[in-house]
């Protein structure tokens, strides 16, 4: 788990980068200030491995580009948001109102990300989401000011309904964190089974971050379905598979989940998770140029291996790279910098993908098994999904 030392000194990093202007590729100047970043990102807790990976990602994309956005310096301010919606709102507004920042990044817990998306709203202030998975973000409380890099929580667990079901599966058990992600995931891996002709034989929930699968795991094994589908991410995810190993039913109920399962996670998880099959948008082996070239980067500047986390922020970076270039680095066309943001076909590690017209990914999702410390790609589970964006009515 980050320790806010180790936290200090990653944003101490972040903020060197400006130093390195001198390997950046020249860019028209239209603005002497700096940019003003805000990092609304969950630093402590259950998912401060993945807040901190996310930070890692944007800093290798940004020390890509000379430290610079647009031709302009950055300075980032930052905030802990905890995964807590409670403090979310004040959060939020602290960067945009105290802070005066020019765009906003965050965040990894989806409650958290509908109070940034409210305030995205209210002031018009850019928000780039890095991780957040809520649907509504990109449906319903969609905008021109709101772009994500990610994923929608539709979209990974959608594909496992079909793998599992041409795999032989026709009843499932399914078990998740009671709150935006788990619901929504366990929804659309439903929707993708049962259209297929398979059964859910009952759904599971516990609250967030609650780690006490046992109960459950004992009701799984008497229910003994053809297979369980969950979604659980960062130590929870470590948890769980420990402890559905420990209890015998690996080998006898096979497990399966959306990709955050073990993204970030296998070394905690060890023998538990080998084997797992689970879908995602990004995963080891993929062979293209940019994937290798970002993973040599990043291994040596933080000497871990990059995950699917650590991607989104890399993307975010790219993402406003690309379009502040097309602008000239200036905010003050607000429809033409937006314009230039949809236009950006990003060159991932994941693969080149796109921004659909509600501002989400277009992207392929990857059937991955956990082999050794490695989520390997075995397949495409789905080429080029977009997520049918249900109530998005963009407005100019």
């Amino acid at each position: 788990m980050t320790t806010r030392r180790r936290f200090v000194q990653q944003l101490g990093a972040l903020a060197s980068a400006s130093a390195v202007g001198a390997l950046a590729p020249t860019f028209a100047r239209a603005q002497s200030a700096k940019l003003r970043v805000g990092l609304m990102l969950p630093y402590t807790g259950t998912y401060a491995a993945l807040g901190t990976a996310i930070t890692q990602g944007f800093n290798i994309a940004l020390e890509e580009n000379g430290g610079k956005l647009g031709g302009r310096d950055v300075e980032f301010f930052t905030v802990d948001d905890e995964s807590e919606p409670a403090k979310a709102t004040d959060n939020a507004n602290r960067l945009v109102q105290r802070d005066k920042v020019d765009v906003l990044i965050g965040t990894v817990h989806s409650g958290v990300v509908m109070a940034m998306v409210k305030i995205a709203r209210d002031t018009g202030t850019l928000l780039v989401i890095p991780n957040a998975g809520a649907n509504a973000a990109t449906r319903s409380q969609c905008a021109p000011n709101i772009f994500r890099t990610s994923f929608t929580n539709w979209q990974p667990a959608h594909p496992m309904g079909k793998v599992m079901y041409e795999r032989g599966h026709r009843k499932v058990v399914t078990l998740t964190w009671k709150y935006g992600a788990g619901e929504e995931s366990v929804e659309s891996f439903k929707e993708a089974f049962t259209k297929q002709g398979g059964a859910i034989v009952k759904e599971m929930y516990l609250p967030f971050p609650n780690v006490e699968f046992q109960p459950f795991i004992t009701e799984i094994a008497s229910l003994r379905p053809d297979a369980v589908f969950v979604f659980f991410a960062g130590g929870g995810a470590v948890k769980f598979t420990k402890d559905y190993a420990a209890a015998g039913l690996k080998d006898k109920i096979p497990l399966y989940g959306s990709g955050f399962l073990t993204d970030g996670t296998l070394e905690a998880q060890g023998a538990s998770a080998q084997g797992l099959l689970t879908t995602l948008h990004y995963g080891d082996g993929i062979e293209n140029a940019k994937n290798k070239q970002f993973r040599y980067a990043y291994g040596k500047k933080y000497g871990v291996q990059a995950d699917v986390y650590a991607v989104q922020g890399y993307d975010a970076c790219l993402l406003l790279a690309g379009g502040l270039a097309a602008v000239k680095g200036s905010f003050g066309d607000k429809k033409a910098l937006y314009g230039a943001l949809e236009k950006v076909k990003i060159d991932s590690p994941r693969g080149v993908w796109t921004m659909s017209k509600a501002h989400n990914p277009i992207q392929d999702i990857y059937l991955r098994r956990v082999e050794g410390n490695a989520n390997q790609v075995i397949g495409i589970a789905w080429k080029a999904l977009d997520d049918p964006a249900n109530g998005c009515k963009m407005q100019a």
